[in-house]
Formats: structure tokens, sequence, C-alpha cells
């Protein structure tokens, strides 16, 4: 139901799940299987995975901590889309790389969740997305240090108010990986 007209396609997009992001995070394992399983599931059903990966300081692009998990692997035909803020729209090609495959629902895993996860799903339902969030296959690092809450509760707070955002015209939700049906919208 996006807001974006001659939008019908959907998108997995895996933001960030690269090795300095995923060496403290919180129940690694489990949601770097669900990521995996997520872009088999994709790539079987013909949708498109489009690849996001951030560089700044403490991941200079090109050093091992940048490179994606290698659990992962991208496929040449898959765009990839390298940023430098927390929104994978912001000053980066993903808009164009979308809009030119049709996309218009949005399917969103990967880290941190509270940073470019949550930072991407708001650019995406600010610019007329539908953004699907799936529950169980985001993370995040332990920042408690810094007066976080724990990451399970950071990943709770985030999966309870993702599930009920809205929005004239557009849809937002959360669903379990073993859930996810790339040509349904999300349920809530």
């Amino acid at each position: 139901m996006t807001t974006l007209t001659d939008r019908p396609n959907t998108a997995l997009v895996v933001v960030d799940v690269q090795n300095g992001v995923m060496n403290g995070a919180h129940d690694r394992e489990a949601v770097l299987a669900n990521v995996v399983a997520l872009v088999e599931k994709a790539r079987s059903g013909g949708v498109d995975v489009v690849w996001v990966q951030h560089a700044d300081d403490g991941l200079p692009r090109g050093s091992e901590e940048w490179e994606y998990v290698p659990e992962l692997v991208r496929r040449e035909s898959e765009p990839l889309v390298h940023k430098a803020y927390g929104d994978a729209f912001e000053d980066t090609d993903l808009e164009a790389v979308l809009a030119a495959r049709g996309i218009g629902r949005l399917v969103v895993a990967g880290a941190q969740t509270d940073a470019c996860i949550r930072s991407t799903l708001h650019g995406a339902f600010t610019r007329g997305y539908d953004a699907t969030l799936v529950a169980d296959a985001h993370t995040t690092e332990d920042l408690t240090a810094y007066g976080a809450p724990s990451p399970g509760g950071v990943i709770a707070h985030t999966n309870l108010y993702w599930k009920f955002q809205t929005a004239p015209g557009r849809t937002a939700g959360t669903v379990q990986t073993a859930e996810v049906d790339f040509g349904v919208t999300a349920s809530a």
C-alpha cells in the first residue's frame, strides 16, 4: 500500500551485517542465522536483496571490520549501497536503486537496532515506503555502560513500537523470520 506510484515490488534490505558491527552483537548467531534464512528465501522467491554497508572511522572502507560477515555473500547482481549515516537513504543511491527496480515495500533486517535499523526504517517510512521490520533478524551491541537499556530491551522496544507504527497510505509492522512472506504486507 506504499504511497509511491508504480512500485509494486518488495526488497529485502540487509543493513550493516559487517564484521566490526557483529563482533559484539547481542544474540549474534541466532540473528545471523535468521538473516541468512531471509536472504535465501528472498533469492528463491525472486525478490531483490539490497545490501547496505556502513563506513566511518571505526569501519574504514576496505578493512576487515568493514567487510560483511563471511556467512553472508552478496551476489554480483545484487545492489550494494554504501553509506556514512544511520539512515541508509541519506546521501546514498538507495532511492535510485529501489526506484529502478519498482520497489515500494521494504523488509528490513541487520544491525544496529538502535541506530541504522531505526534510522533506515523511519527514513523509508517518511519517504513513502511500506517498511516491515523482521523482529528476530536485527541486533545491537551492549551500550549499557553509556546509559542505554540492555540490548534485549532495545530490540524488544523497537519491535514493540514498530509493530504499531502508522501513517496514511503506508504500512509498517513486524514479522518473525519464519513468517516472512515477501508477497504479503506486514502482519501487525
